[in-house]
């Protein structure tokens, strides 16, 4: 068997991620590799980190990507702010809270679940009647934007209520960051952590995270060395610090790092405010096409993420019949269910590059020919005027 070079075929990303790429992005990392302690290189390293201190609207110092997907983002928030024995809420409305319990698990701490409907955001009410009745937890962990259902909850009131009872927080942003309001000094959140490859339309690889002071406070003053070598905060500062000395800690990953620095530029340019709103804009067109087709929502509307649309499947509807025909004749992908969703609903993306008009209309009519093709009972020849109509009054 020969294996010949891999060229992958065009596809339009309209899933939970990754989301189409720009092809800006695609060009930067494309350039000239250059050693990752050359003083070119560090000087794009502190570029790096003032763009994300702007997509995360915060000063903190430590402010950078983990060289590894957002799961290692998340664990480095873990890894260095539990400690074994130490108590942790964690508020778990889909599946990625199940993920922060083995996290903290693995550090050894204890995980105390606040469960609410996947589906639903985080009840606050139930995240103050745990900490009443665990008065020795460290720290609270959320979701920001469960992309498992498409649900976002209220981060800022969530934080407000862990820090009265003297706790850190940790805030999965994955899905959030550049899509939808996310504000980390006025929230003031602890420690959060997102990925490249949603809303800042950039490939997988990267995990954007931020920790405030309060949190290297804690990190500094450990009683127990951080499990991971690679994660170990106290060792990456080194390397991500301020100034052009870096001390050699690992090999950054010098092309997706590239790549990074261009989608915060792309970012930079639109404005992030204007970045949330043209979220929102395709978001509102996307919903009048499903909505006009019968097709409904998961989750309530006071509580629905633009950037990620969790559709019910029609009775009847073969899940994966539908999925497989639209990236079959149409080269489109879309998200299946995970969890107790698995074969319940469709998750569509509109996340950074992704979210724009014509993605918005190219999915409501190929939607609408496949499920007229296995047979869905629905309005045909309706969806992608309801979205039209939307995005011309905008």
């Amino acid at each position: 068997m020969t294996v010949r070079s891999f060229h992958p075929p065009q596809r339009t990303l309209m899933g939970p991620g990754p989301s189409d790429v720009n092809p800006r992005i695609l060009e930067a990392m494309s350039r000239l590799t250059i050693g990752h302690l050359d003083p070119a290189f560090v000087g794009m390293m502190d570029e790096v980190k003032g763009l994300l201190k702007y997509a995360f609207q915060t000063e903190n110092e430590l402010t950078m990507p983990v060289s590894a997907p957002g799961s290692a983002g998340m664990e480095s928030c873990f890894v260095n702010l539990v400690e074994p024995g130490d108590k942790v809420i964690i508020c778990q409305n889909g599946v990625f809270g199940g993920r922060m319990k083995e996290n903290v698990e693995r550090c050894g701490g204890t995980a105390v679940m606040v469960e609410d409907s996947w589906g639903d955001a985080v009840d606050p009410q139930k995240l103050e009647d745990a900490l009443k009745a665990n008065p020795d937890a460290k720290v609270v962990a959320f979701v920001h934007a469960e992309t498992s259902t498409g649900a976002q909850s209220d981060a800022e009131t969530l934080v407000e209520i862990a820090h009265q009872y003297d706790c850190l927080t940790i805030v999965d942003a994955v899905t959030s960051l550049a899509g939808t309001p996310l504000k980390v000094d006025e929230w003031k959140i602890d420690a959060i952590y997102s990925g490249t490859q949603k809303c800042l339309s950039c490939t997988p690889g990267l995990s954007p995270v931020s920790f405030s002071e309060r949190a290297l406070d804690k990190i500094r003053n450990r009683q127990t060395t951080v499990q991971s070598w690679f994660l170990d905060l106290n060792l990456v500062m080194g390397y991500w610090g301020g100034g052009g000395k870096r001390a050699y800690h690992h090999t950054a990953p010098v092309n997706a790092l590239y790549g990074l620095h261009e989608s915060l530029v792309i970012l930079q340019d639109e404005g992030l405010e204007n970045a949330w709103a043209r979220h929102h804009k395709h978001h509102l067109a996307l919903r009048a096409g499903l909505e006009s087709m019968g097709l409904g929502f998961v989750v309530d509307e006071a509580h629905r993420l633009p950037q990620l649309n969790a559709i019910t499947i029609p009775e009847g509807v073969d899940d994966a019949a539908v999925r497989t025909a639209l990236l079959q004749d149409y080269s489109l992908e879309i998200g299946a269910g995970l969890g107790v969703m698995a074969g319940k609903v469709w998750r569509i993306g509109l996340m950074g590059h992704a979210c724009n008009t014509r993605n918005v209309l190219f999915c409501l009519a190929a939607l609408e020919d496949v499920l007229g093709r296995v047979g869905a009972k629905y309005e045909r020849g309706v969806a992608v005027n309801a979205a039209e109509k939307v995005l011309a009054a905008a």
